[in-house]
């Protein structure tokens, strides 16, 4: 089956420009005192282009090649090579890097809605520039000015990609045992001895050079995380030597086949520190904050082209016969699959209002002239980012699911091409951070960490727009009642957790979850809103913005109720209950 993707510019047009008013909100910034709704929307038709015309028709293609090691050496599937030159051609590796260090200094939003793009079109060839901002957003905020000067301009334009290079065997989410060692030598450089492993794009064809970010520890480091320091090792020296950075080996996975996974060997590899000895873990969260919103438009962006597909496919299948019917009629006129594809919009259509107005938050906490007001956005973006990260995977992988069920047994064979956004989908909701712990921080450091200050900031945000108008009085006092639970339950699981300090962990998820759909309501109002306010100039349009938004809060929002349930029982009866003898059946297992 033929698949095309076509991004969604008009949804982009009315998230930005409508809803978020993001041109407004920009030009009232020195940096982009310039920047209009035409631009952005030219720079966006051109990266849908680029997205859908270069980089999609090789997603089949990366899937079912993958990628080859010989030697040491990867092969990427064909095509990426000449797709990543041209990427770096058309200048979209520098589009928010600062124009000092050779980038066009573009608002960090565009940037946003272009990942969104290239992950829907191909999410395997995606991976590879995938970490360059959160790069050199690290080096530009941690690295000494000889480490900026040879570096940054290389990776703002995309001339070398860079890694992220955290995982060990022993060491996944617990990093606290990372045992890589960095042992210092009297030019000022260290020499780095370990085995990393998981690590995307660690070894490629795509550039003559690959920037390695690497934890690793002192000779005389602390025990855990507090003894981990941030280094650059790059693959090829300054004096085009090869550094002592050996591939060993690529994960064979269950999806993104086209991105190469590389388990690395360091030995006696060159490399210098970034930031400070023993802040590693610092440095490195520049780079981890920034993957982790780039993930969140991953699974925003499979679920935008599952949707897509299942949708022409639903206008294409005919089966049965439709209620009030009497033929042989299109999928698509079935209640059944009516409510899968609506189900999908909804939740991908707030998604995209969510994760523009994070982007727009990221321009705020950079180039805000009040430095207190970007102190105030940089802490609302630290509250938004596990959510973004957790909240839209967890979609993604669930609006893939739903678009495969809407083929029925076509879905489950790979000659439809469907089944690959699931698989594809599966490792956002793992790396950067699974899921699980990105809910236990957001709950016990963004929530329960600063005494709700920062959720009732955000909170504030969402009831200023209730209180706002009158269009759709139901839905907002849906939203209000929500947004009065959240605060409520963030005070009684704070009181509980002085005698069971277990209690958070358990309900970590569903506060993370809870707070994520307040905040696709809080989008879907402001949207909602503003369509029935522009009803006149394209009734069609706009009333399709209406009723989705209707309909999000008639069945999407209606989690919300399970999710309040499951809280208020732990809440009630405390920890819940759980079989007295797992450690004895997980010790039976182990032996």
């Amino acid at each position: 089956m033929t698949m095309h993707y076509t991004p969604p510019l008009r949804d982009f047009a009315f998230v930005l420009d409508e809803v978020l008013q993001a041109p407004q909100v920009l030009r009232a910034l020195p940096a982009h005192a310039e920047i209009d709704g035409e631009l952005m929307m030219q720079v966006l038709e051109e990266a849908g282009r680029f997205a859908a015309d270069v980089v999609a028709p090789l997603n089949g293609i990366g899937d079912r090649e993958g990628c080859r090691l010989e030697n040491g050496t990867v092969t990427t599937p064909p095509g990426f090579e000449r797709a990543y030159a041209q990427f770096c051609a058309g200048g979209w590796p520098a589009l928010a890097c600062a124009p000092e260090h050779g980038g066009q200094g573009l608002p960090h939003v565009l940037d946003c809605a272009l990942y969104e793009m290239l992950s829907a079109a191909n999410h395997g060839w995606t991976m590879y520039p995938g970490l360059l901002h959160g790069a050199y957003a690290c080096l530009a905020a941690h690295g000494s000015p000889e480490l900026q000067a040879r570096y940054l301009e290389k990776i703002a334009g995309g001339q070398w990609l860079a890694t992220m290079c955290l995982t060990e065997a022993q060491a996944g989410s617990d990093l606290g045992q990372l045992r890589t060692r960095a042992v210092p030598q009297e030019d000022g450089s260290y020499r780095l001895s370990g085995d990393k492993i998981f690590i995307s794009g660690g070894e490629h064809d795509l550039t003559p050079n690959i920037v390695h970010l690497v934890l690793a520890r002192l000779p005389d480091a602390l025990p855990g995380s507090k003894g981990l320091s941030l280094f650059l090792a790059p693959r090829v020296l300054d004096d085009g030597s090869r550094n002592g950075v050996h591939c060993t080996g690529i994960e064979h996975k269950m999806g993104i086949h086209g991105s190469a996974t590389c388990s690395l060997h360091f030995e006696q590899a060159q490399a210098w520190l970034v930031g400070e000895a023993g802040r590693g873990l610092a440095a490195m969260f520049v780079m981890m904050n920034a993957a982790r919103l780039h993930v969140g438009a991953q699974g925003l962006g499979l679920a935008e082209a599952a949707w897509q597909r299942a949708s022409a496919y639903a206008r294409e299948r005919r089966q049965s016969r439709a209620p009030g019917s009497s033929g042989n009629d299109l999928i698509v006129r079935h209640p059944a699959v009516q409510k899968l594809l609506m189900e999908q919009r909804c939740r991908i259509e707030g998604a995209r209002l969510l994760t523009c107005w994070a982007g727009l938050l990221l321009d705020l906490a950079e180039h805000d002239p009040d430095a207190a007001q970007r102190r105030r956005h940089h802490e609302r973006l630290e509250f938004i980012t596990p959510v973004i990260k957790a909240f839209l995977t967890d979609q993604g992988f669930q609006c893939a699911s739903r678009a495969l069920q809407v083929f029925g047994g076509h879905g489950y064979v790979v000659e439809t091409g469907i089944e690959q956004f699931m698989r594809d989908a599966r490792i956002t909701m793992i790396y950067e951070g699974t899921n699980e712990i990105q809910a236990i921080d957001f709950l016990m450091r963004k929530v329960l960490g600063d005494e709700g200050r920062r959720l009732d900031d955000f909170l504030t945000l969402v009831r200023a727009d209730i209180e706002e108008g009158t269009l759709l009085g139901d839905q907002a006092r849906l939203l209000a009642n929500a947004v009065d639970k959240l605060k409520g339950f963030a005070r009684c699981i704070a009181t509980a957790a002085v005698q069971s300090p277990s209690l958070p962990y358990f309900v970590a998820d569903e506060m993370l979850r809870l707070t994520g759909h307040v905040a696709l309501g809080w989008m879907w109002l402001r949207a909602g809103r503003r369509a029935l306010s522009a009803m006149t100039s394209d009734p069609a349009w706009y009333g399709g913005k209406r009723d989705a938004a209707c309909y999000h809060f008639s069945f999407v929002f209606a989690e919300v109720h399970q999710l309040s349930s499951v809280i208020e029982g732990c809440l009630a009866t405390g920890l819940p209950p759980l079989p007295t003898d797992l450690d004895h059946h997980a010790a039976q297992e182990a032996g």
